[in-house]
């Protein structure tokens, strides 16, 4: 039997040699873990430098931003003499005192209008240098109906007046020069179209009138359109506001692959969402306007939409994709054989998905080329070949009209509609060509479909599955021919103003 004090003695070893054990264990496990933690910061370093995710934008902010200018442009708008005016309610008892009292203050001493004070108003906005003998790109807005276009540069004191080289209200893009004694620092234009969403970009810029400033994103979506035909912006988080318009947004090899053009915002500021043109429409907008001080696009002469569901049904397409044509003008596609109905498959090698597509497809098109044109007609591919005309020129000569359209007698109920074929007066306000046959949509019940996909009075219908129709009666027998070849929806050929456009109606109504 072991002494009591030895055995306690033996048993305070044990629990030393225990807890030394597990102390070991415990900072082995704790150096593996640290170890381990190490390791994963370093893997996702790593993952985010393959990414391209950068420490800094200084050194790019460094780069660049000798080649951002700031513009001050001034209008010369007339003013009131007399300082401000008092504001008088419509319907006010003082109304017609103070407008008499107004109108004897600004006539001069033989009795005449005195002459109103001219005043200076000034807007500020963002450019870039793409030369170092000083071509500079921005907005359109931002120099629009300047009488002064100042340049202020990052890096120099003095201020160059700008001249306008030539403006593309379409893509909201203008092109300045400046003359410097000195060769300017410039920036180049990168490709747009290789860049993803998620890439980084930095935009550089004026915003509200506090000079050069650098914001930086990334890209949240590409090929956005906002209004125009040839819109193809780069929708990024960058903060872009007030002031940063015609300014640059780069990518981080510091090339141009946008113009910052607008913001979507409820009030006024960055909410990170803002647009910049792509530079694959900048680029070729600044070459033409250097080279002619205007643009130049491909015109082809044809009007089109988009291929709905319902339309291809009614037509009998296995796809919506193409574009179809709705009216073919005097010009190119009419001299070549284009037809009303046609679905253009293809333009110059390219396929067509959509109307946009096709319209930014043409635009980018030399004047004169000769190109083809890939159809489907009655079911059948066939290619012609086109001379492309000029779009501006096409425009320039096309006319409107404004006149409200007058009702036609003795109208007819179909589809939802009242309808009644054109006569002479009908013609005259809808600004239709003498002799130009249809029928004229009267009224229209808004619980229809017609309606519903957009029919209005003053619209003239002129073809119904694909055949002309001047008559009621014309309307009524493409309706049956649909019905016996088993179609569910008839198409309508409608014009409004001049403008054509198809539209599927079901036949169940």
């Amino acid at each position: 039997m072991l002494h009591p004090i030895v055995i306690e003695k033996e048993s305070s070893v044990r629990a030393q040699a225990y807890a030394l054990r597990q102390g070991q264990s415990e900072y082995y496990r704790g150096f593996v873990a640290l170890i381990l933690a190490v390791a994963t910061l370093l893997a996702t370093s790593l993952r985010a430098d393959a990414r391209g995710a950068p420490e800094s934008f200084a050194d790019l902010a460094e780069q660049v931003s000798p080649a951002v200018v700031n513009i001050t442009t001034s209008t010369i708008v007339a003013g009131r003499d007399g300082g401000p005016q008092p504001m008088i309610p419509e319907g006010s008892p003082f109304e017609e005192f103070f407008r008499d009292f107004l109108e004897r203050n600004q006539e001069g001493p033989n009795g005449g209008q005195q002459q109103q004070r001219q005043r200076r108003s000034q807007a500020l906005g963002s450019g870039f240098v793409i030369s170092e003998d000083g071509f500079i790109v921005t907005n359109n807005h931002v120099i629009e109906g300047a009488d002064e276009i100042l340049i202020e540069f990052f890096d120099r004191e003095e201020q160059l007046e700008a001249k306008v080289i030539g403006t593309d209200p379409n893509t909201d893009i203008a092109l300045l020069k400046v003359e410097s004694d000195e060769p300017l620092t410039y920036v180049s234009f990168g490709d747009s179209d290789i860049m993803r969403v998620g890439d980084w970009v930095m935009a550089v810029g004026n915003p509200l009138g506090q000079g050069f400033s650098v914001s930086a994103g990334i890209v949240s979506q590409r090929n956005r359109e906002l209004s125009g035909n040839y819109d193809d912006y780069i929708q990024t988080d960058a903060a872009i506001n007030r002031g940063n318009s015609g300014g640059p947004l780069f990518n981080m090899d510091g090339q141009v692959i946008g113009v910052n053009t607008a913001i979507l915002s409820p009030n006024g500021g960055s909410i990170g969402i803002g647009f910049a043109m792509s530079s694959a429409v900048v680029d070729r907008v600044i070459d033409q306007l250097k080279e002619f001080g205007e643009t130049r696009r491909g015109w082809l002469g044809v009007r089109i939409q988009d291929i709905s569901d319902d339309i291809a049904e009614a037509l009998g397409l296995e796809s919506t994709d193409g574009a179809l044509v709705t009216d073919v003008p005097e010009g190119p596609a009419k001299e070549a054989g284009i037809q009303v109905n046609d679905v253009i498959l293809s333009f110059d090698g390219v396929d067509v998905t959509d109307s946009g597509e096709l319209v930014r497809t043409v635009g980018n098109a030399p004047v004169g080329s000769a190109v083809r044109v890939m159809i489907l007609r009655d079911g059948k591919t066939e290619t012609i070949l086109v001379t492309l005309g000029r779009r501006e020129d096409a425009v320039a000569a096309s006319t409107t009209t404004d006149e409200e359209p007058s009702a036609p007698a003795e109208p007819s109920k179909l589809l939802g509609m009242s309808l009644a074929p054109l006569d002479d007066s009908t013609r005259e306000a809808l600004g239709l060509n003498p002799g130009e046959e249809g029928l004229a949509v009267l009224d229209i019940d808004e619980d229809t479909e017609a309606f519903e996909k957009g029919i209005r009075a003053g619209d003239v219908i002129s073809e119904a599955g694909q055949q002309p129709v001047t008559s009621i009666e014309d309307l009524e027998a493409s309706l049956e021919v649909a019905r016996d070849g088993g179609r569910k929806s008839v198409l309508l050929l409608v014009r409004r103003e001049g403008n054509p456009r198809f539209v599927a109606l079901s036949l169940e109504e």
